[in-house]
């Protein structure tokens, strides 16, 4: 879920001499800097985000493990991951004059979104013979790349109206910068052993974005981690993709797998797949910090399309003018159609060999024979593999009608 074309400030961020009479001003007025840190902690939550921090950016612990990492091929056919070798590491590289990071999060549950959510969402998983699409739930509302971009250059517009020019870049999930690493180092969370980052009080629904800056704000400390002996995000992965704890193979995942993989699915990973069409939440859903998750404060992430409640025949049918028109300003929209379809396809394979009703069996049938002849070889294939899932006491003449 890797957007790489990160906007950067009108304004470049300052460095050498310039840089230095910066740091040199700033050491002797902290009080000044304290309370702009503050005010940023308050702006910012006026703009959505229900925390805040300040990171120093040095993270140079964390470039042996990103290197081991890519060394063992556990980032796939992300290939952005590797491009940059150590400089995803140095933010000071990335964006020279770079001193400190506004680290910010922000919620993604649904406003509406009741306490029984986890249950819900465990039993929507559990319907794969019904024929339930289970779509993760960061994506279920508008792109939060365009949120949290908005938001954060908002924060630095804000930034720069109190205290003058400075230097600064925004991302999300954008360029070659390691969020998580970011965001523990100043106290926004901790790495939870699924690799995601965690909080006490807020759980794991929610966003990263970050403000690299010029501006030696006060740093935020680190928290401790509390996972303690919890394994349940590991022992609830549908493809044991978390193969250690703060160790995840992407080539398992099944969010690599539906949303940045370009190929085929590996047949083995199909049927843990089950109904997992995009994305995956499982090791978030059994996580017991996330029963304190907060629900967002923006309508963004309310809603759309009924993607909480799909149904995968619907979804398989719609042709890819639908698929653009519908998911217009959706995270979803980024995979393509062909990808969306070839997801979709090992859905219903799924939902072909799980289902007991004859007529959801054939309702699954003819929208996969209907994409049998699909220009894509890709889909095809996985059309192929999903016809090749139903049970042998119902194959028949009727098993084989279009």
């Amino acid at each position: 879920m890797i957007d790489r074309a990160a906007p950067a400030s009108s304004l470049p961020p300052r460095h050498g001499a310039d840089h230095e009479a910066t740091d040199s001003a700033a050491s002797t007025a902290s009080p000044q800097l304290a309370d702009v840190a503050a005010r940023i902690r308050a702006w910012g939550a006026e703009l959505g985000f229900d925390d805040i921090r300040i990171a120093d950016v040095d993270l140079g612990h964390a470039e042996s493990g990103l290197l081991a990492w890519l060394a063992q091929g556990y980032h796939g056919d992300m290939d952005y991951m590797a491009n940059h070798g150590v400089k995803r590491a140095r933010p000071a590289e990335l964006v020279p004059g770079t001193v400190r990071a506004i680290v910010a999060r922000m919620p993604y549950l649904p406003a509406s979104t009741g306490p029984d959510w986890r249950e819900r969402e465990f039993a929507r998983l559990a319907a794969v013979g019904e024929g339930a699409a289970a779509i993760s739930l960061y994506a279920r509302g508008r792109d939060y790349h365009k949120v949290l971009r908005s938001r954060l250059q908002q924060l630095a517009s804000r930034i720069g109206q109190a205290i003058g020019p400075f230097g600064y870049r925004v991302f999300t999930d954008s360029a070659p910068v390691m969020e998580v690493a970011l965001a523990s180092q100043g106290g926004l969370g901790w790495r939870g052993k699924h690799t995601l980052l965690l909080d006490r009080d807020g759980g794991s629904m929610f966003f990263l974005g970050e403000i690299l800056v010029d501006l030696p704000l006060p740093v935020d400390p680190a928290v401790d981690p509390h996972c303690g002996q919890c394994r349940r995000c590991i022992d609830v992965c549908p493809t044991q993709a978390i193969l250690e704890p703060y160790r995840l193979d992407a080539r398992r995942c099944i969010s690599y797998l539906t949303i940045e993989h370009k190929g085929a699915i590996p047949e083995a990973l199909r049927a843990p797949m089950g109904n997992r069409v995009y994305g995956c939440d499982d090791c978030q859903l059994v996580c017991p910090w996330n029963k304190f998750a907060h629900r967002a404060t923006l309508p963004d992430f309310d809603v759309r399309n009924g993607l909480d409640a799909a149904d995968m025949v619907a979804l398989f049918g719609w042709s890819e003018t639908e698929f653009n028109q519908r998911l217009e300003g959706s995270p979803i929209r980024r995979i393509g159609h062909e990808r969306w379809l070839r997801n979709l396809a090992v859905g219903l394979g799924n939902a072909l060999r799980e289902t007991s009703d004859p007529a959801r069996a054939r309702a699954i049938r003819e929208a996969l024979h209907a994409r049998l002849g699909h220009d894509s070889g890709l889909v095809r294939e996985h059309v192929q593999w999903a016809l090749a899932q139903e049970p042998a006491r119902r194959a028949g003449p009727d098993a084989q009608a279009s």
